[in-house]
C-alpha cells in the first residue's frame, strides 16, 4: 500500500496541483496586497477619504458612533460592506487575471502546428499514371 501511495502522490498531475496551489497562494497574497495597499486607498482618496474595511452599518442600537470595525463588533451586530467590497474587488482581480492566462494558453495552443491533425491528401497523380490505371481496371474487368 505504501508502494501505491508513492506512485500516486509522485504522478505527474499531483505534482503540478500542488504547484499550482502553492503558486496560487503566493499570487493571492500579491492581489491582496495590491487591492489593500494600492487600489482601494486610491478609491478611497476618490470618493471621499473612505476606508473601505471600516464600513458598516450598526444593527444594535447599543454601538456608539465613531468606533472602528472591530470595535463595533465587540460592542453588539454589525453588517460590515466594507470587507465585501474589498473582497470583492481582489476577486474581480483573481478572476481577470486567471481569464488573461487562459487566453493566453489557448492562443499558444492555437499557434502550434497540428501534429496530431490527419495528414494532407496526397496529390493526385499524374495524367499518365490515371490513364494507365484506368487501363488496367478494364482489363481486369474483361
Amino acid at each position: 500500500m505504501l508502494k501505491e501511495f508513492k506512485e500516486f502522490a509522485l504522478k505527474g498531475n499531483v505534482v503540478d496541483l500542488a504547484i499550482g496551489v502553492i503558486i496560487g497562494a503566493a499570487f493571492s497574497l500579491i492581489v491582496t496586497s495590491l487591492v489593500d495597499d494600492i487600489i482601494m486607498p486610491i478609491i478611497g482618496a476618490i470618493v471621499g477619504n473612505v476606508d473601505f474595511s471600516n464600513l458598516y452599518v450598526r444593527l444594535s442600537s447599543a454601538i456608539p458612533d465613531g468606533l472602528s470595525l472591530d470595535d463595533a463588533r465587540k460592542a453588539g451586530a454589525v453588517f460590515a460592506y466594507g470587507k465585501f467590497i474589498t473582497v470583492t474587488v481582489k476577486f474581480l482581480i483573481i478572476a481577470f487575471a486567471l481569464f488573461l492566462v487562459v487566453k493566453g494558453i489557448n492562443r499558444v495552443k492555437n499557434l502550434k502546428p497540428a501534429a496530431d491533425a490527419a495528414p494532407a491528401a496526397p496529390p493526385p497523380p499524374p495524367a499518365d499514371i490515371q490513364l494507365l490505371t484506368e487501363i488496367r481496371d478494364l482489363l481486369a474487368r474483361r
